[in-house]
């Protein structure tokens, strides 16, 4: 299921960027993670892998990932690798917009479980997520305003 929720920001997309990308700014927003660190040597770009731990249902989700897009100040994106679910692809997007920027975080995900799974993600955590995406994204806003 693809899950997708955008905000615009009086912020430029060289402020939001950093944001996005630095294990010290990323739960500042990203709430429910613990902690995020990169995993493979700098220069970060496609190939570069990262950790992070998320606390989701009061549950501890250990997830590594590969970035699979790095253009600095407009995308960062990256497909799970080793965690809970069979599949998280997630697309962290940064638009410019007269006022300053559009933020879209967009997350496409399978839960264990195959069918239950997906009528799990059809009958609410989907709509849980997506409040989730759109809390994360306020707080976003308000950093990068900031």
């Amino acid at each position: 299921m693809k899950i997708q929720r955008s905000i615009e920001t009086a912020a430029s997309p060289q402020k939001v960027w950093p944001l996005l990308v630095q294990p010290g700014e990323i739960p500042k927003w990203f709430t429910l993670l613990e902690s995020f660190n990169y995993t493979s040597e700098p220069p970060y770009g496609p190939g570069s892998t990262f950790h992070y731990d998320e606390r989701s249902g009061g549950r501890l989700m250990k997830c590594d990932y590969r970035v699979t897009d790095w253009l600095e100040n407009q995308r960062f994106a990256f497909t799970l690798v080793s965690g809970p679910m069979p599949k998280d692809d997630q697309v962290w997007r940064i638009e410019p917009v007269p006022m300053g920027s559009r933020v879209t975080l967009e997350e496409d995900l399978l839960l264990p479980g195959g069918v239950f799974g997906r009528m799990l993600l059809a009958l609410g955590v989907g709509r849980g997520i997506g409040k989730h995406l759109e809390e994360m994204l306020i707080d976003l806003k308000r950093l990068a305003e900031a």
